[in-house]
């Protein structure tokens, strides 16, 4: 396999946060030690509940935000702790794209104006090369020319979609990490977003951060899928395998709970318990436990937090489940 373009080690992102006057601020964890690799034309998914830790790290991979501890390379540079003249250069290189298009464009600002101002504010292009190269961006995510001289009001929102990653290609960055990209779109509308995606991944190389919480969209777009609980990675591997039998109890619950038809796999039917527990105050050992259908004392759940462990040859699939691992090796 080819050199990754960005390595995430060991990546956190932790917040203070009041609890009254007399009392000190608790440490909220949004993000723990969460590791991954992403590669040029390839797409990464990122799935599991809201709270999961996913926004959190699409914030910390396109450097909105910064890490509480962990490393973040992107082409072999070290950002997680760089300073500001070094972030601004490396940040052309990783675009975001919103769940909202329409929240992401400014209602006051004409279409052509929204894709020139990347290029006015990080290149040197004159007026008329910054225009030109608006007007091709345009027509390579299928919308036409003139629409330039119109405000965001006057699209639908699969068209303001196009246009967000249209504006978050001006750049041409390497990295494009898509927050709920078409979660807000009709299905129908989905489709064609996902398919354009493809294709622009497919012409510039692009790698794909896709953050998800839609595992049948997930099945369509992913080369690798990675499962977040309460900020933790609980299961990590090719997408084929692990929607073939995904091994944590909480990604075979939410593939349960997702439409997702898979020839000669027969349907689950899984219920999870209670709520998603507070990252303030998280439960002892495996985080996920007091939910689990599969836990186990005498496994350790309660007491020990499962590390990420490979159970193929390869290190392509990798579960942080005591019972998993223990019925996989054992």
């Amino acid at each position: 396999m080819s050199k990754p373009v960005l390595i995430a080690d060991k990546l956190s992102k932790h917040y203070q946060v009041p609890r009254g006057a007399f009392k000190k601020p608790a440490n909220l964890i949004a993000l723990n030690e969460v590791s991954f690799s992403l590669y040029k034309g390839k797409t990464l998914a990122v799935v599991g509940e809201s709270g999961c830790g996913k926004s959190t790290l699409a914030q910390l991979v396109s450097m909105i935000n910064t890490p509480t501890s962990g490393s973040l390379l992107i082409n072999d540079q070290e950002l997680a702790s760089a300073d500001k003249e070094l972030l601004k250069e490396y940040r052309p290189r990783v675009q975001i794209v919103f769940q909202n298009p329409y929240g992401s464009l400014n209602p006051r600002q004409k279409i052509g104006s929204a894709l020139t101002e990347p290029l006015k504010m990080n290149t040197d292009l004159s007026v008329s090369e910054r225009n030109e190269q608006a007007t091709t961006m345009i027509k390579q995510v299928g919308l036409r020319p003139e629409y330039l001289e119109r405000y965001p009001h006057m699209f639908s929102g699969g068209q303001r979609q196009r246009i967000a990653i249209a504006r978050a290609l001006m750049l041409n960055p390497e990295i494009l990490v898509l927050d709920e990209p078409v979660s807000a779109l009709d299905v129908s509308i989905q489709a064609q977003i996902l398919n354009l995606l493809s294709d622009l991944q497919e012409k510039n190389n692009l790698a794909y951060l896709f953050i998800s919480h839609d595992l049948s969209v997930v099945k369509h777009i992913a080369d690798e899928v990675m499962v977040m609980y309460l900020g933790r990675t609980v299961e990590h591997g090719e997408n084929t395998a692990f929607f073939k039998a995904p091994q944590h109890p909480y990604s075979q619950a939410l593939l349960a709970s997702t439409p997702v038809p898979i020839p000669g796999r027969e349907k689950q039917h899984i219920s999870l318990s209670g709520e998603i527990p507070s990252p303030i105050d998280p439960p002892s050992g495996c985080t996920f436990h007091p939910r689990c259908p599969a836990f186990n004392s005498e496994a350790g759940c309660e007491q020990h937090s499962p590390s990420l462990q490979s159970y193929t040859n390869d290190s392509s699939m990798q579960v942080a489940c005591h019972v998993a691992i223990n019925q996989l090796t054992g």
